[in-house]
């Protein structure tokens, strides 16, 4: 879809044209799942999918929203004064919430506007098209009034959209990664205090494959929480004895000698992801620094298997994509990514391959699941921006 497109979709349905254009990446995250809310690092970047939107600002208070992905949803409308969630409003709930979080950080919003949104990330698939959506809100918004808001102050305000607006009780990497996004640069991101560097990704030779399972991921969100009262609870146990605020700050030696503090096997087994995870991610960027390519790979390959065998948030479809990938020539490597139960996988593969081990992925993932995965040859791309 090209933005000429929405613009007639926009005259279309408003009868007008619109003034400006805005775009959102969704992300990927390199290494480092189920880091960002035990106190982490996590290695994100923007992808050259993502969420388009046109507006106009109009002359009273309405706020009206088309999404071409969701036509079936009409056009959603509301004023600035019925900010509150409404379960009608559907996928609109995110810009609503952002447009009633921007005005409560003491943001002056004038008038309402006109809007038709289009994204082309895969629906379900945990390239965080919700966050996308978000920080697409926020420049459209800044864009269209004028408003001069410190790009950090959106991911803040995305990141609170989706915990108190919506109820998934995520962490800041999404908002982040697609705020931040800088082409052909991953971010390593410290979650616990928001210290973040790029660092250029150089593949040249190879391609990052996204691998959509095609599986909705119905229970991410449930066990999710689940996951996150585990990390807590193990976290309470280790404080008996030690001075920290957060899982990220213990080195392996630490958590191996302190483990035992932890009563539950399976807690102790989450809480053990958590650390060792993080430090992969730290050593992620110092192999890639180095240009060692190989050991990024094969780190990437050790977090998908501590997130089936110690964190448990994989299952058959991504286990299969994963694993049909790591026997396939020219693979660095492959993982899960995203909060897991369905949705994505990515694999890093040499250009000369990439044909073939779709192909072959493809058929080992049909043969046995039942149903055909997704693939999507992804670009690193620029962050949330007007056009």
């Amino acid at each position: 879809m090209t933005i000429s497109t929405l613009d007639s979709i926009f005259q279309t349905i408003f009868n007008k044209a619109p003034e400006k254009s805005f775009f959102a990446p969704g992300r990927i995250n390199l290494i480092g799942e189920h880091t960002d809310y035990n106190g982490g690092h996590v290695f994100p970047c923007a992808i050259t999918y993502g969420t388009y939107a046109v507006a106009k600002r109009r002359d009273d208070q309405l706020v009206r929203f088309y999404s071409v992905n969701f036509p079936d949803k009409g056009v959603i409308e509301f004023t600035l004064e019925q900010l509150e969630y409404n379960k009608d409003h559907n996928w609109a709930n995110y810009p609503k919430g952002m447009l009633r979080y921007i005005s409560e950080a003491g943001y002056q919003i004038p008038t309402g506007f006109e809007c038709v949104i289009e994204g082309n990330i895969p629906n379900g698939a945990g390239l965080s098209s919700s966050a996308s959506i978000e920080l697409l809100t926020g420049v459209l918004v800044a864009g269209l009034f004028g408003l001069e808001i410190p790009r950090l102050d959106l991911i803040k305000i995305g990141k609170q959209v989706e915990n108190q607006f919506i109820g998934v009780n995520s962490g800041i990497m999404d908002q982040f990664a697609i705020g931040m996004g800088k082409k052909d640069a991953g971010i390593l991101l410290d979650c616990q205090t928001l210290k973040y560097e790029y660092a250029p990704i150089q593949l040249e030779n190879h391609k990052i494959i996204i691998m959509n399972t095609n599986k909705r991921r119905e229970l991410a969100d449930s066990k999710y929480n689940e996951r996150r009262g585990e990390c807590e609870e193990a976290l309470k146990q280790l404080q008996q004895k030690l001075p920290i605020e957060a899982l990220g700050q213990l080195s392996e030696a630490e958590f191996d000698e302190n483990q035992f503090l932890i009563t539950n096997e399976i807690v102790r087994k989450r809480a053990k992801h958590a650390v060792y995870e993080n430090i992969r991610t730290l050593r992620a960027l110092e192999e890639l620094k180095a240009g060692n390519l190989e050991t990024f790979g094969q780190l990437i390959n050790q977090s998908h298997i501590s997130l089936r065998d110690d964190y448990e948030v994989t299952g058959i479809e991504l286990d299969s994509l994963v694993e049909a990938a790591w026997k396939q020539p020219g693979v660095l490597g492959a993982r899960m990514t995203g909060a897991g139960f369905g949705g994505c996988a990515i694999a890093i593969v040499e250009n000369e391959q990439v044909e073939s081990f779709i192909a072959n992925v493809g058929a080992a993932y049909a043969d046995k699941i039942g149903y055909d995965a997704d693939f999507y040859v992804a670009s690193i791309g620029d962050g949330a921006k007007e056009l």
